[in-house]
């Protein structure tokens, strides 16, 4: 706890405490350092407590550092010790001026300092004891109730400051006393009680005077957390009523305040800190429970693996909180107990000793300690974690084939197929490039006709045939195989002699087909060949050197079925003419295939295209294009007819065209003419000014530049029309045109207007008609309506009597005459009902009578 003083204000300072410097933590003892508790000044009863980590028996061995300074900020401090074998110098270290003979007892002196510059003299207890002994109450629990005992033993009474009076004046400036400083207030953590438990005394130098009040306000006291403290008002004695948990509050600042029975103010509040003194009630806890590191097999000593990490709730300050790991265990213990060590304040874990081997240990579990108390496991709490440790595989163990030799056999023109497997042995870890094997072919195989590749599951090479061998050419083969990893091997591992192997492979010999040596053959001819013509022979070779086989041949494809081929020398002839012009010829050439076959077994077969290049020759006449064309009657300058020529024969055999019109009939040349526009085409007009007009046919004769040329005599129909004067037909034109004379055109409108005609009379007819009926009265009294009388046979239908009835009856009647006339009664269903407003029902048209109908008829016969 801190000291408080009194000391005087200094000439021109800002109103604040001048406080006596803590005394700070720092035992030191040979270089390892202690924690010391806070002293209070002398005259409050408070002590400092040091503890060291071994006896200081040496001369001039520090044992623990005071720190000191004065209100006027002088570092020159004084210190005297009251006990001759321990000194402190200027710097606050406490040193042993001679030997001690005994430390198992605690040893107690009074440390006295003075700064140079102030007149007060300042007073504290210092207490050392042995680490790690009975008596230390640092670290045991016994040590601690102690302390607390003789801490409660000795209450404390906190003064408020006295109102000073008297004054000194400087170069006119008054000094006045400052208050007093209080200075903090320990409480630990976790106390049994029994509370409340009393704290400190408040008091006033006025309560003899005056009747006080005393009270306290802050957090912990009138404010959340609220409760855990409180003040007698009368007497001032302050408590704690409940348990502290410093993970929760490390500290309170509270204010006490002092007033009269009216309420009135008294003192001035003085601040009260209280701080809550740690104690080792936290176990280390791992941040995981299970750690995973890895290291590569073969690390030198010192390679890093892991870290691992706890945490402690306590004080990390103070050794409750201080945290140091150790390994409890190493399983397997292979290849020593000892292959890891940790570092006791980092958790870092490295490598102890070579010999790390997956092969042998793929992974170790490490149990590892956290241990507060710096590690002390007499009075720190301990915790533990798992530290799974893998070893990490490299490329120390090259493929080894499992055997020397290895043979298969393959059948001759196989290809895609696996000879044989080669199998290999390798330690490393399966599946990863330390494993994987890599084959090569080093020699034996100058064609490239085998390759190997690696099974990927069982990591065996497959040696498979890429290119077809041939027995006749080669009846085995002797190969080297070499093998080795994707990932290179580690430094300082050799190659094995176990990665070569030779391979030996037997080719079997099978039954080839018969091979045409050239195919496909292709031949020259003109067309035109007549049948039975020889072309060629087409004959295939048996590739079975070593044994005698017959070939015989029949054919496969003929699409023209031109050709025809000996069975047994495979000589091809004709059997019909060859036309280059034909559907089955494609660009000049016309192609059969045939088959060859030998008589081995199983038997063996191969085909074999013939293909035929066919020569022109000038055998099709050019043809006239195009056929039907259109002129003017009259001679105009657009009654021209451009003409061409198509030919089925090739170049030569084809154009340029001669054009020219015969000789008979003898009115062609009087009445056209043709011209020649260039090798292809020709012109055709007309060389009379006027020609009547319907369809001509115009004989062209038209001849190629083949040796010799064919002519064609060819048709040109051609239309003549009277044409607009744009020079297109007309409509007439066109009618005339089309083969039909004048007359037939006069006894096409005569028609159309005798039809006309006849529709005009039969409209005036029916109008002159519909009068006369409207005029007429029914034929029989409506009483008499057939309508309404039904008629019963016991037959199907009546007999013709039956059906001789006047249909007009039948019709709706027009006039209401005799409706309005008849008396009330039953209507018939059929009869029109009388309204007011007959404009509300529309009049139905009058519809033809049957008889009338008969006599339109009869009239129109009379009038022809």
């Amino acid at each position: 706890m801190s000291l408080l003083w009194e000391d005087e204000a200094r000439e021109g300072a800002e109103d604040e405490d001048c406080r006596l410097a803590q005394y700070r933590r720092g035992v030191r003892v040979q270089s390892s350092e202690a924690d010391v508790t806070r002293g209070d000044r002398q005259e409050t009863g408070g002590q400092l407590w040091a503890a060291s980590h071994e006896a200081a028996r040496a001369l001039h061995l520090p044992a623990t550092l005071l720190r000191f300074e004065d209100c006027q900020r002088s570092r020159e401090v004084g210190y005297v010790s009251s006990d001759p074998s321990f000194s402190v110098r200027s710097d606050g270290s406490v040193y042993t001026a001679q030997e001690v003979a005994n430390l198992s007892e605690p040893v107690q002196f009074m440390v006295t300092a003075k700064g140079k510059h102030d007149p007060h003299i300042w007073e504290t207890t210092v207490k050392l004891a042995l680490t790690g002994h009975p008596h230390t109450l640092l670290l045991s629990k016994v040590g601690i109730e102690e302390m607390l005992k003789m801490w409660e033993s000795q209450p404390r009474v906190i003064r408020f400051a006295r109102k000073h009076q008297r004054s000194l004046v400087t170069n006119g400036l008054r000094r006045q006393k400052r208050d007093w400083v209080i200075p903090p207030i320990n409480v630990p953590e976790n106390s049994r009680g029994p509370f409340p438990h009393m704290l400190v005394r408040i008091r006033s130098d006025q309560d003899k005077d005056v009747g006080i009040r005393y009270s306290i306000t802050g957090a912990g006291a009138d404010q959340p957390p609220s409760g855990i403290y409180n003040i007698d008002p009368i007497s001032g004695n302050m408590f704690v009523t409940q348990p502290l948990d410093r993970e929760e509050r490390a500290s309170f600042h509270l204010r006490a305040h002092a007033v009269d029975m009216n309420g009135n103010q008294v003192e001035n509040p003085i601040d009260l800190y209280i701080y809550v003194i740690d104690m080792n009630d936290n176990r280390p806890e791992f941040q995981n429970q299970v750690y995973n590191g890895s290291v590569a097999e073969g690390s030198k000593p010192g390679s890093s693996v892991m870290q691992v990490t706890a945490s402690d709730a306590d004080d990390s300050t103070t050794a409750n909180g201080m945290v140091r790991y150790r390994i409890l265990s190493q399983n397997p213990h292979s290849p020593i107990p000892n292959m890891f060590t940790i570092n006791s304040e980092t958790g870092d874990i490295v490598t102890v000793a070579a010999g790390l081997d997956r092969e042998k240990v793929s992974q170790y579990t490490i149990i590892v300690q956290a241990t507060d108390m710096e590690g002390n496991l007499n009075f720190g709490l301990s915790n533990t974690a798992t530290a799974l440790i893998s070893i990490t595989d490299i490329n120390d163990n090259p493929p080894e084939l499992t055997v020397r030799t290895f043979s298969g056999e393959v059948p001759e023109n196989k290809v895609n197929v696996v000879v044989t497997n080669l199998t290999v042995l390798d330690r490393d870890q399966p599946h990863s490039p330390n494993w994987n094997a890599v084959y090569r072919i080093v020699s034996g195989d100058p064609s490239g006709h085998f390759t190997i590749r690696t099974n990927p599951v069982t990591n065996e090479g497959m040696l498979t045939v890429v290119k077809p061998v041939d027995f006749e050419m080669n009846r085995a083969f002797m190969l080297t195989v070499v093998v080795s990893n994707q990932a290179h091997l580690a430094s300082g591992i050799q190659s094995s002699l176990q990665s070569t192997a030779g391979v030996t492979i037997s080719i079997q010999d099978v039954n080839e087909p018969p091979v045409f040596p050239i195919n496909p053959k292709m031949i020259r001819f003109e067309e035109g060949v007549p049948a039975g013509t020889a072309l060629t022979a087409f004959s295939a070779q048996d590739p079975d050197h070593f044994v005698h086989q017959t070939v015989r041949y029949s054919k496969l494809s003929d699409p023209a079925n031109w050709l025809r081929i000996n069975r047994t020398n495979g000589r091809i002839t004709t059997m019909a003419m060859l036309d280059r012009e034909s559907i089955y010829v494609k660009n000049n050439i016309y192609e059969a295939t045939f088959l060859a076959f030998d008589n081995g077994s199983p038997q063996a077969s191969g085909t074999g295209t013939l293909q035929i290049y066919l020569i022109d020759v000038n055998d099709n006449a050019p043809v006239l294009i195009p056929r039907e064309a259109q002129v003017c009657e009259h001679g105009r300058p657009n009654s021209r007819i451009n003409i061409t020529a198509a030919d089925a024969d090739a170049d030569p055999n084809v154009g340029p065209f001669v054009f020219e019109l015969p000789t008979s009939p003898s009115d062609v040349r009087r009445n056209w003419s043709i011209s020649r526009l260039n090798g292809d085409y020709a012109q055709l007009k007309l060389k009379i000014s006027y020609l009547e007009a319907g369809f001509y046919e115009i004989p062209v004769i038209v001849s190629d530049s083949g040796n010799p040329p064919l002519t064609n005599r060819s048709m040109l129909r051609i239309k003549v029309c009277p044409c607009d004067d744009s020079g297109d037909c007309s409509a007439t034109g066109a009618v005339a045109a089309a083969g039909l004379g004048t007359g037939a055109i006069i006894a096409i409108l005569i028609c159309i207007i005798i039809l006309l005609s006849m529709v005009l009379l039969f409209v005036v007819w029916m109008k002159r008609r519909e009068k006369e009926r409207q005029a007429k009265p029914l034929l029989i009294d409506p009483e008499d309506d057939v309508r309404d009388n039904i008629l019963k046979y016991d037959e199907e239908g009546g007999g013709e009597e039956d059906q001789d009835y006047d249909l007009s009856q039948l019709q709706q009647p027009e006039s209401l005459e005799h409706i309005m006339n008849k008396p009330a009664g039953v209507r018939r269903v059929d009869e029109r009902p009388v309204i007011t407003a007959e404009s509300q029902y529309p009049a139905r048209p009058s519809l033809p009578q049957p008889g009338d109908i008969g006599d339109f008829i009869n009239d129109v016969s009379s009038l022809h």
